[in-house]
C-alpha cells in the first residue's frame, strides 16, 4: 500500500464515506462469502450464515467452517432441513453455541416463511438470533440498504475518528451515534465492510499504521497524538476458575458420549459425561466406577476458566448409565465434540495408546 499524505484539515463527517470508498475499492479483502465492488450483489443466506460465525470468532478460523457449511447446506432451506446434530457437530471448534442453535432456528423460521430473507433491518430483527449488529450488516451488505453497521472493528475506527474517549461499554451509544453520521445513504454495505477492513488492516488495536489510513486527515484521535489508546476499555475483571470431572468409559473400542441439554453450557452438543460443573459453580455429581486419573485440561470460557479432570474407566462394565451412544473412538473426530471435550478426548487417546 502507498503511503497517504497526513494533510490536516477542518474535520469533516461527509467527507469520510467518499475517502473510504476510493479506498475500499482498491483495497478490498477477497474473502469467501463477500462479494466485491462491481460484482453482483451477495446471496443474503451467505451473509446471514457468515456474519453469524464472525461473531467473537477471527475471518481466519471462519473460512473453512463456513466452506463447510455452505459445500453441506447451499441454501437456507437445506439448513433449515438438516438434522440438529448434524449442525451442532459441523459448528464443534467455533465455540458460542447458542449461535448454532440460533442459527437452526433462524433457518427454518425464513423457509416456514416461503425461504427468502426479508430486506429490512426492522423485520430481519424479528428473526430468531438477529441482533442489531447482524440485522444491520445483512440489510445493509445483501440488500442495499441505508444501516449502521457496528463490529469491533468499526468501533475501533469510530472512536478515533471521533476521539470518543468514554470508556466502553458505556462509550457504544455514543460511537453508534457517530458512525450513524457518517454511514452513507448509498453503498452502505460497501461503507460497512470499508471500515471492517480498515480496522482489521491499519486502524488495528495496537500500532496502527495511520500512514496508510485514507482517512488520517480526518482522524480527531490522530490529531491528539495516540489513537492507540481508543476506544478506552475498562478494566477486566478476572474470571473465576471452575473445577469439573469428564468421564471416559471405553469398551470394545467405543466411548460412550452423551447429548447435553440443549439449553445451557455447549446445549445440544455431543459430550462425555461430566460432574454437572457450569459458569456458576464446580461440578458435584460423583459417577460411580472404578476410576483412575487421565489428567487435567484446561479451557477458557468467555466469564470463567475450567480445569477439567479427565477419570478414564478402568472397569467400564460395570458403568450403568442410562442414554448416551457408543462412538468408534477411531473416528471421534466425526462426533464433533466442542472444543473442551475435543481435548479432554485427545488426552484420553494418548493414554491409551502410550
Amino acid at each position: 500500500m502507498q503511503a497517504i499524505e497526513d494533510s490536516a484539515g477542518p474535520f469533516d463527517p461527509k467527507a469520510i464515506a467518499p475517502r473510504l470508498l476510493d479506498w475500499y475499492d482498491v483495497h478490498a479483502r477477497r474473502l469467501p462469502w463477500r462479494r466485491l465492488p462491481g460484482e453482483a450483489r451477495q446471496d443474503p443466506y451467505k451473509v446471514w450464515l457468515s456474519e453469524v460465525m464472525l461473531q467473537q470468532t477471527t475471518v481466519a478460523a471462519v473460512g473453512p467452517y463456513f466452506a463447510k457449511f455452505t459445500a453441506r447446506w447451499p441454501t437456507v432451506a437445506d439448513l433449515a432441513g438438516a438434522d440438529d446434530a448434524d449442525v451442532m457437530a459441523a459448528w464443534a471448534g467455533l465455540g458460542y453455541y447458542a449461535r448454532a442453535r440460533n442459527l437452526l432456528a433462524c433457518a427454518r423460521a425464513v423457509a416456514d416463511t416461503g425461504g427468502a430473507f426479508p430486506d429490512t433491518e426492522q423485520a430481519l430483527r424479528a428473526l430468531p438470533g438477529l441482533g442489531e449488529y447482524t440485522a444491520a450488516a445483512v440489510a445493509a451488505i445483501a440488500f442495499g440498504r441505508r444501516a449502521v453497521v457496528v463490529d469491533a472493528n468499526v468501533e475501533r475506527v469510530v472512536a478515533r475518528l471521533f476521539a470518543i474517549d468514554e470508556p466502553l461499554p458505556g462509550g457504544r451509544a455514543a460511537i453508534r451515534f457517530a458512525a450513524g453520521q457518517v454511514t452513507p445513504d448509498e453503498r452502505a454495505g460497501d461503507f460497512a465492510q470499508g471500515m471492517m477492513d480498515l480496522g482489521a488492516t491499519i486502524c488495528t488495536a495496537r500500532s496502527p499504521r495511520c500512514m496508510l489510513c485514507p482517512l488520517v486527515s480526518q482522524c480527531r484521535g490522530r490529531a491528539e497524538g495516540a489513537p492507540e489508546r481508543l476506544p478506552v476499555k475498562a478494566a477486566k475483571k478476572a474470571k473465576p476458575v471452575r473445577q469439573g470431572r469428564a468421564y471416559w468409559i471405553e469398551r470394545e473400542g467405543r466411548v460412550l458420549l452423551v447429548t447435553r441439554p440443549g439449553r445451557g453450557m455447549l446445549g445440544g452438543m455431543r459430550a462425555l459425561p461430566d460432574d454437572g460443573w457450569s459458569a456458576g459453580g464446580d461440578g458435584a455429581l460423583a459417577l460411580a466406577g472404578d476410576w483412575r486419573d487421565g489428567g487435567v485440561v484446561r479451557h477458557g470460557f468467555t466469564h470463567f476458566d475450567l480445569e477439567l479432570q479427565l477419570l478414564l474407566c478402568a472397569s467400564p462394565e460395570e458403568v450403568s448409565l442410562t442414554g448416551g451412544e457408543w462412538w468408534p473412538v477411531h473416528d471421534i473426530e466425526a462426533a464433533g465434540l466442542p472444543t473442551v471435550f475435543a481435548k479432554a478426548a485427545r488426552l484420553a487417546i494418548a493414554e491409551r495408546n502410550g
